[in-house]
């Protein structure tokens, strides 16, 4: 991954303070699961510590909005057509999917099985009702990689990191000393913009960086330097002004799902 600021400063950071959004994942896997992954009724097919992610993606048009059932569980409410979810981590093996309408979970689109391995899924609602195509695309997630933020800037109060050009947020409220989840990114170049932490993510944009991620790669990305170099110690060098320092992460070939449980360091 490669880095180049473009540096804007029109503000210090004044507040203190995730196809749909990137993040929001489940730190156990899916309740109803055995311990070895899988429906306690398909004699496990879990591969130990291995974990898979999975996100659903709304793409039938006459259908209304869904709620999703794993192993009996409801683990997705009223998502609508043209919505894509976040992640949920679960173990690999078999699971049965059952998706209805929402808030009425006697009128079923579909029920069936649907077999995870240790990797990215997006499973896709498609078809439609009317005609009794709808059925769930199972698509299998290579172009993507994961990053982190870990925020080192000393000077600098928490900061929400948006995707420029997009309705997006991938790392909210992130303060000094804090290190977030991974969250999964399509391969791509974008511009992220760093903004003064507020509700709504919509802050004055302090400093953007172009970055560009391949795919199946694991990136971490330090927040460094001073915000405000001219009130840095009178000692401190010259050449330390904010910036994004943007590592390689090793060993992370292929992409571990098992990552987005994260470590509870950053809320």
């Amino acid at each position: 991954m490669t880095s180049k600021s473009n540096q804007s400063r029109r503000t210090v950071l004044k507040a203190v303070g995730a196809a749909g959004a990137l993040s929001l994942v489940g730190g156990t896997g899916v309740a109803g699961a055995n311990e070895h992954g899988g429906s306690d009724d398909d004699g496990g097919g879990g591969n130990g510590g291995d974990c898979a992610a999975v996100r659903v993606a709304h793409a039938s048009p006459d259908a209304p909005a869904v709620d999703v059932y794993v192993n009996g569980e409801k683990v997705l409410s009223n998502v609508e057509f043209g919505t894509v979810t976040d992640y949920l981590v679960v173990e690999p093996g078999t699971y049965t999917v059952k998706i209805t309408a929402a808030g009425d979970p006697e009128t079923v689109a579909f029920e069936g099985d649907v077999t995870l391995e240790s990797k990215f899924y997006t499973v896709a609602a498609v078809g439609q009702l009317s005609d009794g195509t709808f059925e769930p695309l199972v698509l299998v997630d290579d172009d993507v990689a994961l990053v982190r933020l870990v925020h080192t800037s000393p000077d600098a109060p928490a900061v929400d990191v948006t995707v420029e050009g997009a309705d997006l947020t991938l790392f909210d409220g992130v303060s000094f000393g804090d290190q977030t989840d991974y969250v999964v990114v399509p391969a791509g170049e974008y511009t992220l913009e760093v903004r003064g932490d507020t509700e709504n993510d919509d802050g004055d944009v302090v400093a953007t960086f172009d970055v560009a991620l391949e795919p199946g790669v694991q990136y971490t990305a330090f927040a460094i330097g001073y915000l405000s170099p001219e009130n840095a110690p009178a000692d401190a060098p010259d050449d330390r002004a904010f910036d994004l320092l943007v590592a390689t992460d090793a060993g992370t070939e292929p992409l571990d799902p098992c990552d987005l449980r994260g470590d509870g360091s950053n809320a």
